[in-house]
């Protein structure tokens, strides 16, 4: 049986394009420290904006939505107005990633990073034990 050659070429660029990505590196965190996301309740009356890690940094909140106090409503709308906000920031981080990070071709495996941002911080245990049964690292 022949063993597969490494693909030289592809490793190369690998480690050319991790290479440019140190190099950027100062220039891709400030890009990534000042990321948004923002989003409205269906009803316009709650607007969430969060920073780049998720955490809420302006909560408006329509004072005509007193008009029908029902606080378990109102919970559920900011909750899912604010989790559509933190969509919007990972997908921003994403994009910037995915511009300075080297392309791989399925080279490497997804990384932590990518866990991270493909999942809300209430699934992110469950996702990240999932990939530890998988045998992609390690999880406390």
């Amino acid at each position: 049986m022949e063993r597969e050659r490494p693909q030289w070429s592809a490793i190369r660029g690998v480690i050319d394009g991790l290479q440019r990505t140190l190099e950027d590196a100062t220039q891709t965190r400030q890009q990534v420290m000042e990321i948004t996301g923002t989003a409205w309740s269906d009803d316009r009356m709650i607007k969430a904006v969060v920073g780049p890690r998720g955490q809420l940094i302006e909560l408006e909140i329509d004072p005509r939505i007193y008009r029908t106090p029902n606080s378990k409503a109102l919970s559920a709308s900011i909750l899912s107005t604010v989790r559509a906000a933190v969509e919007e920031a990972n997908r921003k981080t994403r994009e910037v990633m995915d511009r300075v990070m080297p392309k791989t071709d399925g080279f490497l495996p997804k990384t932590d990073f990518d866990v991270m941002l493909d999942n809300h911080d209430a699934d992110l245990p469950q996702a990240m034990r999932k990939r530890e049964e998988e045998g992609h690292g390690y999880v406390s």
